[in-house]
């Protein structure tokens, strides 16, 4: 008998804000000593080739702008935002994005546990709990990174701290806050150490709330949400608001050279609607453990980690979308209940060997164990005493009066092996090479519809379900130090990347079902395709750094070509013959079948600073990034979808004693190259001014600053269609009538407006 479990209850812990009562206890008047953090070099890092790094004064900076730990990757030459829910945007490499790059979270592999991938790795560490970030675009190093063909992105919470030698204690803690103007957004987080000689323990909390955000000016001409009494205004983006708390509490112990750590998170997110889905997250909690281990021997060091998460997800109507569907006499659906549940285990363990002063091997392994439950209770729930359309007792719906399995059981297992090796041949050049493999074994159990008439699973229940890829990376990397002002990184990658769960596994051909498969947001529906091959990057690269011996003034290129071979794309898709479409379907939502295809992406990042020199009123000077992609399909000769525009960025930046600012101007080209098979929305051209200040002294941040200046009406060209008003579901949509309480349905040709001018302000306090 097929087992199919049922939600569990949700609990949570104490209010982060009965939590900051403890922050007295941290008053200037304790002896407080401020030391840096224990040097934890893990076996897994290259000495040479470790990605770009966000500093610390930009990781700062952009805290005070953005409740999202993604956001804080927007300076990043390469890197652009996808745009999701208000702390779920999904960072995009050279046009690559979501599970195409490996999001390493503390060390962990998350993985996004939603049909709409609302739960992205990043959205569980808040910004403020976040100590460092590294990004590997396209060739990545194999002892960072598999299961992935867009590059690395890891990111790390502050390190233990520990009391010097002969110190009794350190006792330490951090208190801050920030509000923007556009959402009535405000969020809030405290920090607190308490450590000695070896043991170091450590609490962070954080919390944000936000409305929905208000565009630059009127973007849509419609204002129905399908709920009695309730509107939006023309220029309020619906399905942007957002609630979430996130605990982390850490425990280290040290003993020489030895480091064993381990941490325990919890996030509880009540909501977080989503204007580019047609359903909302109306409650998200992950619970996690992580272990880890490191020491260093004479013959180098190693580390070990093992970690368990857990997620309970749930989705239905948020407050901008209609909620009730039909009217009597006939069955009436009041929402459409979603429920996914996933557990995420892993462990990992590199030995980094010095074979000589100028010789490290690094050797590992790594297993990832994962199980995914994904069901939709029937809508509505109880059909007694409901009446059909003509008048008999009601025995079915269209969503019931079963509980709808999207996929039961789903299981993907992945098991690594690598080695590298890094060489310093002399003083000028240095190589690295290495090979990884993996197993990735996927399969899934029986599913069911909500009924038997509208829903038939027999043929994906009859059939194989079990796959197994082997799955090889390959990178070599090269630097040669031509003189202290100039260097030349180059390198080439094959990078390999198995299927996700939805992508092999969903299953249903109803419309409605369809459309709640949706990773990128473009308000199509998606069916899965069990015959998937694995991806296959193959990325050549360079990056030219010419700089002053000071690096005061500097300027990077780097060109970057991948052709990458089964290529997950799409098809229009007949629900009906069950076959690609005959013809495509043109400025309208539509059906799509993942597909591999053969895809190649190219382009170069530009990024310089240089002083304008020193003045009485304070230290002037240039900061700029230029970004280009291209994407394509050679199958089709399509546009790869989603691929952000020609962008640059320059800001004049300013610096007196503790002050810090800047005047930057942002500038999008036209997206006019799109993905003809998704009737991906063009976006027009655009410039924003923002302007920010900063003062940094001793234990005390604020920063302050208005975001888009002249309140500029623009759409985010990696935004996505707007779906986040009105009636939302397809069946109300293709009849072309308005839901019972004058929800509009779902328009095509509208994308995602960007934020409105937007005041903000924050503050930080040390003690």
């Amino acid at each position: 008998m097929t087992h199919f479990p049922t939600r569990p209850t949700r609990t949570g812990p104490l209010p982060l804000a009965v939590l900051a009562l403890l922050v007295p206890i941290l008053s200037p008047a304790a002896e407080v000593q401020q030391l840096p953090p224990v040097t934890v070099t893990g076996a897994e890092e290259s000495t040479r080739f470790n990605g770009s790094s966000v500093s610390e004064e930009d990781l700062a900076v952009r805290r005070a702008l953005s409740s999202e730990t993604a956001g804080l990757l927007t300076d990043v030459p390469g890197v652009a935002l996808n745009a999701a829910g208000g702390i779920s945007s999904l960072p995009s490499i050279h046009g690559l994005a979501d599970d195409r790059l490996r999001i390493l979270v503390d060390g962990m592999s998350l993985i996004s546990a939603c049909p709409n991938h609302m739960n992205p790795p990043l959205s569980y560490l808040d910004p403020s709990q976040v100590k460092s970030i590294r990004v590997w675009a396209g060739i990545t190093p194999v002892s960072v990174g598999g299961d992935a063909i867009g590059g690395t992105i890891a990111v790390e919470s502050a390190a233990p701290e520990f009391a010097q030698d002969g110190e009794r204690t350190l006792t330490k803690g951090e208190i801050g806050g920030g509000y923007r103007s556009n959402g009535d957004a405000y969020r809030g987080h405290v920090s607190m150490t308490q450590a000695s000689e070896n043991i170091s323990l450590r609490y962070d909390g954080a919390y944000a709330q936000s409305d929905n955000y208000k565009a630059g000016g009127d973007f849509k001409d419609f204002t129905a949400t399908g709920r009695p009494g309730q509107a939006l205004p023309l220029d309020e983006v619906g399905s942007t608001a957002y609630k979430v708390q996130s605990h982390q509490l850490g425990l280290a112990l040290k003993d020489g050279e030895q480091l064993l750590e381990a941490k325990v998170g919890y996030q509880d997110i009540p909501y977080q609607l989503y204007p580019n889905q047609r359903m909302d997250m109306l409650g998200n909690e992950e619970r996690r453990l992580n272990l880890r281990y490191l020491n260093q021997f004479d013959w180098g060091a190693l580390e070990a980690r093992a970690y368990h998460e857990k997620v309970d997800h749930h989705m239905d109507f948020g407050d901008d979308k209609q909620f009730v569907y039909g009217a009597p006499p006939g069955v009436v659906a009041p929402g459409m209940p979603m429920d996914t549940r996933s557990n995420n285990t892993g462990a990992k363990a590199t030995a980094s060997i010095d074979l000589s002063e100028a010789d490290v091997l690094r050797l590992g392994g790594e297993y990832q164990r994962y199980r995914l439950d994904d069901w939709w209770p029937p809508s509505p729930a109880d059909l007694t005493g409901m009446l059909n359309k003509d008048g008999a007792q009601a025995t079915m719906g269209g969503m019931a009066p079963n509980t709808f399995w999207n996929i039961n059981d789903g299981q993907r297992d992945r098991a690594a092996l690598f080695s590298e090796w890094e060489r310093a041949i002399d003083a000028q050049w240095t190589a690295l090479l290495g090979a990884r493999y993996e197993r990735v074994t996927t399969d899934a159990g029986p599913v069911q519809g909500y009924n038997d008439m509208m829903y038939k699973p027999g043929a994906f229940n009859a059939r194989d379900r079990k796959r197994d890829d082997d799955n090889l990376d390959l990178a070599a990397l090269a630097r040669y130090l031509i003189d202290p002002t100039k260097s030349i990184e180059f390198g080439y990658a094959m990078k390999t990347r198995s299927p996700n769960l939805y992508e092999r596994y969903a299953w249903s051909t109803s419309v409605m079902a369809e459309e709640m498969i949706n990773f990128v947001g473009d308000g199509n529906g998606y069916l899965g395709n069990p015959d998937l091959k694995p991806e296959t990057a193959h990325t050549i690269s360079a990056t030219f750094d010419w700089h002053t011996p000071e690096r005061d003034w500097g300027l990077k290129a780097t060109p970057f070509y991948t052709h990458v071979e089964d290529y997950i794309d799409a098809l229009q898709w007949d629900n009906a013959a069950n076959a690609p479409a005959a013809t495509l379907q043109e400025n309208q939502f539509v059906i799509l079948r993942y597909d591999n295809q053969r895809a190649r992406l190219y382009g170069i990042d530009l990024s310089g600073w240089m002083p304008l020199g020193a003045h009485p009123l304070g230290n002037f000077g240039l900061r700029s990034q230029v970004n280009y992609t291209k994407g394509e399909n050679l199958d089709t000769n399509d546009g790869l979808y989603n691929i952000m525009p020609l962008n640059a960025k320059i800001a004049l930046t300013h610096a007196l004693g503790p002050w810090d600012n800047a005047l930057e101007l942002v500038m999008v080209d036209a997206k006019d190259d799109l993905s003809e098979v998704r009737n991906e929305i063009e976006t027009d051209s655009y410039a924003l001014l923002n302007l920010r200040g900063g003062y940094d002294k001793q234990r005390m941040r604020f920063d302050f600053g208005v975001e888009n200046l002249f309140d500029t009406n623009y759409d985010l060209p990696t935004g996505g269609a707007y779906v986040g008003q009105g009636a939302t579901m397809s069946f109300n949509r293709e009849i072309g009538a308005l839901g019972p309480n004058g929800g509009t349905s779902s328009i095509w040709g509208i994308a995602v407006p960007g934020l409105g001018r937007t005041f903000y302000a924050a503050a930080t306090l040390k003690f």
